[in-house]
């Protein structure tokens, strides 16, 4: 990676991080719960092209971002989801998604797996570690986080694919 692209993830992953505190804090007072910084390690990975390893890498920046405490109320385990979340984003990237020969739909497939990948991730071992170990039932703790994984993949997934385009015209890539 180049100088131009570390920049591009520090900036990205730093404004994922203040969004996920300030608009992120006041979007899930209304029931929503977006995440920031899963939006913007993909779109990181979407505008830069990065190897596996080097996405790998950046999901790990960003699972120790997230530890932040203002940021995270369950220590650690953003460091496994993101890490796999940013994996997943690498491997997809590698993955046409043209549609019609003009639009690139791979922003929003991609950005909705990747934060499925990461969201599921961060549920089991939450639920495992909270729930599972006091004797309750992984399912019906997992069915809890259903709705919540799908919304915020959905939501970064429209967020990625409204900012990818501009972007990357503008960083002429």
């Amino acid at each position: 990676m180049s100088i131009q692209d570390l920049i591009l993830v520090a900036v990205l992953l730093a404004a994922g991080a203040v969004l996920k505190l300030t608009v992120g804090s006041l979007l899930a007072s209304f029931g929503m719960k977006p995440n920031f910084v899963i939006a913007a390690y993909c779109l990181a990975i979407i505008l830069i092209r990065p190897t596996l390893a080097q996405s790998a890498v950046i999901g790990l920046i960003a699972g120790l971002v997230c530890q932040i405490p203002m940021l995270n109320a369950t220590p650690l385990l953003n460091i496994p989801s993101e890490l796999l979340g940013a994996v997943a984003c690498g491997l997809l990237i590698r993955v046409p998604m043209k549609i019609g020969g003009k639009f690139d739909a791979n922003p929003l497939v991609n950005t909705f797996i990747s934060t499925c990948v990461s969201g599921f991730t961060f549920a089991a071992l939450s639920v495992y570690i909270n729930v599972v170990s006091v004797g309750g039932s992984f399912a019906v703790a997992m069915a809890a986080y259903v709705a919540i994984v799908l919304g915020t993949a959905t939501f970064n997934a429209i967020f990625v694919q409204i900012l990818a385009t501009p972007l990357a015209k503008v960083l002429k890539r």
